[in-house]
């Protein structure tokens, strides 16, 4: 059932989103990037002010390299970024560079991939989680070790998460691996979004790994039930619902939520990203009643959240940006 607060939140995402368009719709193109901007601002409760947005969207471009990534389309989203989460984000988009710089030192490519890791790295660090660079690229290496066909940078924000866990990087990807290999055997397709799925539930530390499968099956079943087997794009949010106890019990929630946004003219040829986003605006909800989750649960559940906006992003604009090897970082 949609509750009065999450009617708010799709109220909220839809407004946002329309000020939005009409903003950027002739620099924007691929509207999906202004679904998750909008998303963005509604999860973080942050309310949205066209004119700051706009400003550090244009100050990013005006600060960066001609054929830099975030000449384009990136910088919007790197742009929300950095004002959902930071009171002077000019400021902190030169820390965010300097960050960058330092992956490129090792050896992560330039793109718009390590630009949203760099990103995940500067919020880390402001919550007082300080992440050593070369520990993220081990457990990169890590990952794609284990799954080298599967693993491309669009997984660097995740390796950002993954290497703020406690433990060696082998027990990181050991732990990883156990969710791939029980998940495969019952239900869900192998391949890069199970890779992604073990990611995100080997996130929380509080939560038995065992009954993180058994509620990911129970999530996964209770959608084929209600709706239909869940595409592999869909697995992250399979994995979120896991997080709750009754994780299940919200499945029929995101789907009416779902069939909400549906019905509403701007996003109606978008069927799989509205799923997304009703799903991650009714985890928000969540979130905003800490009580619901133990402590480990909710931290989880806000990296998830920010994985998932990351690697989408980074998703979207492999689909709208031509990188170029020259791409001059800032």
């Amino acid at each position: 059932m949609v509750t009065p607060l999450l009617e708010q939140k799709l109220l909220a995402y839809r407004d946002t989103y329309e000020q939005l368009k009409g903003a950027l719709k002739w620099r924007v193109s691929d509207q999906r990037t202004l679904m998750m901007v909008a998303s963005m601002y509604v999860v973080n409760n942050k309310p949205f002010h066209i004119q700051p947005f706009l400003k550090i969207s244009d100050y990013i471009k005006e600060n960066v390299g001609a054929f830099n990534t975030l000449k384009s389309s990136p910088r919007f989203t790197i742009g929300a970024m950095l004002d959902v989460h930071f009171d002077e984000p000019e400021k902190k988009f030169h820390e965010l560079i300097g960050i960058y710089e330092q992956m490129v030192n090792e050896q992560f490519s330039r793109g718009a991939s390590t630009y949203l890791a760099a990103q995940v790295l500067l919020d880390e660090k402001e919550e007082g989680n300080s992440i050593p660079i070369d520990r993220v690229m081990k457990v990169y290496k890590g990952m794609s070790s284990h799954h080298f066909f599967l693993t491309s940078n669009t997984d660097y924000p995740l390796a950002v998460l993954l290497a703020g866990r406690d433990g060696t990087v082998d027990e990181i990807m050991d732990h990883v691996e156990h969710f791939y290999k029980e998940l495969s055997k019952n239900g869900f397709s192998k391949g890069n979004d199970l890779q992604f799925l073990s990611h995100i539930l080997s996130i929380d530390t509080e939560t038995n790994p065992d009954e993180l499968v058994r509620q990911s099956i129970k999530v996964y079943d209770t959608f084929k039930t209600l709706w239909k087997r869940p595409k592999g794009m869909h697995y992250p949010l399979v994995g979120l619902l896991a997080l709750l106890k009754d994780g299940e019990n919200e499945v029929a929630t995101v789907l009416e939520a779902t069939d909400r946004l549906g019905s509403e003219k701007p996003f109606r040829w978008h069927k799989d990203m509205n799923l997304i986003m009703a799903a991650n605006l009714t985890m928000s909800e969540k979130l905003d009643n800490p009580a619901l989750l133990g402590t480990g649960v909710y931290a989880a559940v806000d990296a998830i959240i920010q994985a998932q906006q990351a690697a989408l992003m980074a998703t979207i604009s492999a689909a709208t940006v031509v990188s170029s090897s020259g791409d001059g970082g800032s």
